[in-house]
């Protein structure tokens, strides 16, 4: 509030003079006392009073809550009613301090505030725009719009708000999402590292984009290494020529996408490659006239020493680069692992899930088949999709298969091991199966053979070939 507003609350107001070096002297002191419960504290920037500490590693001493009530002791020590809140970003934490819980008392301290690990985004939605941190003219723009919440601003797409509001619109938007790149340390901001480039004329495809992004990769890793750093996320920025910025008040029309690295990398190869496989998935709206390489998050540089003799030594950045070459060349849906799943159904049973770098996923998990108990160890079950349809001979009055016709050919069965009744799935696509493991005579691979039995209004039996294994 102004001067005024406060003396018409308090005829007995002092007001006194902003003393920059007193004030600096007071940080500092405070945070030397924090220093005692977290090595990692950072005063904010320009908020005098806000100071960001480091939460990892606290589990052998208590966990989060032991270390947020030494916090508040120590801040209680300046004002009694200082607040603590703790959150995996910083924009979360800082919101939460703002949360009302008090103890017992009415004049009771502020309870601290716990964000569980990835609930940040959650925690923001209702929270008003008053809480992020960004220009007075963005946050009057958002009310304008109707947009009143954090979670309003996350719900609109980045591309809008970076067409919309530029640079400064994207930051807010990327904090309404919880992605705070701010992080506690005793050490030294990064500095901006960027690479921009035009091109003119404008061009309607990706590759000459791509040879100004791997100029880029070169000049931005060597300044890397200089820097004893490494990439661990990285930003490509398109400016689109559509003239949706030829006013003089208007911006460029802009586009970012982001690669979030598996591991910290200092190589200009590895990183061409993940760049290469985002470009070629991006859908241009019209000619790029200019280009932006940014690594916008880095990690201590680190490396294994490999030996020359030590065969089992891998460098795992090579492995990644792998992967990236075959996305780029075969499309992003070309790495897969095979996942498990909870089902009796054995075509249904696995499935291929799509590999992210920057989410891993589910552990890999083997290809579930009907006899997984009793086949031979390393022994792998190929499952055909769909399953084939054969002509069964029956071995007399017995109901287990003597021979088959499959593919053309005739088959002898020597030993026939089953049935396995399996059946299911009735709310959907009912089954009713007998599975048959049965060996070649001819030594071939031993073939999983199941008997489908009518279902419903269906008639007769029809055998397929499941897999086989080998």
């Amino acid at each position: 509030m102004t001067i005024a507003e406060a003396r018409a609350r308090c005829a007995t107001l002092h007001v006194l003079p902003w003393d920059e070096d007193l004030i600096g002297r007071a940080v500092t002191r405070a945070t030397a006392a924090f220093v005692r419960a977290s090595p990692q504290v950072t005063p904010a920037s320009g908020a005098p009073g806000l100071w960001w500490i480091g939460a990892h590693g606290v589990d052998a001493l208590g966990g989060e809550p032991v270390l947020a009530r030494q916090l508040a002791s120590i801040a209680r020590l300046w004002h009694p009613r200082a607040r603590v809140a703790i959150a995996d970003s910083c924009v979360a934490a800082r919101a939460a301090t703002w949360e009302t819980r008090s103890g017992p008392r009415h004049d009771a301290s502020p309870t601290p505030v716990l964000i569980p690990p990835g609930g940040c985004a959650a925690y923001l939605a209702p929270a008003p725009l008053g809480l992020l941190t960004i220009e007075d003219d963005l946050r009057a723009s958002l009310r304008a719009l109707g947009l009143h919440t954090i979670g309003d601003l996350a719900r609109l797409t980045a591309e809008d708000v970076e067409r919309r509001w530029g640079d400064l619109g994207l930051a807010a938007w990327r904090l309404a999402h919880g992605l705070d790149p701010r992080r506690p340390g005793l050490t030294r901001l990064d500095a901006t590292r960027a690479v921009t480039a035009d091109l003119s004329p404008s061009v309607e495809t990706t590759e000459p984009v791509l040879f100004l992004v791997r100029a880029a990769l070169d000049r931005l890793v060597h300044r890397l290494v200089a820097d004893g750093r490494a990439a661990a996320t990285l930003a490509i920025t398109l400016t689109l020529d559509d003239a949706r910025g030829a006013l003089p008040t208007g911006r460029p029309h802009t586009i970012t996408r982001e690669v979030q690295l598996p591991r910290p990398l200092a190589r200009a190869m590895p990183l061409l490659e993940r760049c290469r496989a985002l470009l070629e998935d991006w859908v241009l709206t019209a000619p790029v006239c200019g280009v932006r390489v940014a690594i916008t998050a880095t990690a201590p540089l680190s490396g294994a020493q490999g030996e020359l003799l030590d065969t089992s030594w891998r460098d795992p950045a090579a492995a990644d680069a792998a992967f990236a070459r075959l996305r780029s060349t075969l499309g992003s849906d070309a790495v897969v692992r095979p996942v498990a799943r909870d089902t009796h159904r054995p075509e249904h049973a696995a499935v291929w899930e799509r590999v992210d770098d920057t989410h891993p996923g589910p552990e890999l998990a083997h290809l579930a088949s009907p006899h997984r108990t009793t086949a031979p160890p390393c022994r792998t079950f190929r499952q055909l999709d769909p399953p084939e349809r054969v002509d069964v001979e029956p071995a007399g009055d017995a109901e287990a298969p003597h021979a088959l016709r499959w593919r053309d050919r005739w088959i002898r069965i020597v030993r026939a091991t089953g049935p396995e009744r399996l059946g299911g799935d009735w709310w959907q696509a009912a089954y009713d199966r007998d599975y048959w493991r049965v060996e070649d005579a001819d030594q071939g691979p031993d073939l999983v053979l199941y008997q489908e039995h009518p279902t419903g209004t269906e008639s007769g039996t029809s055998w397929f070939v499941q897999g086989w294994y080998d």
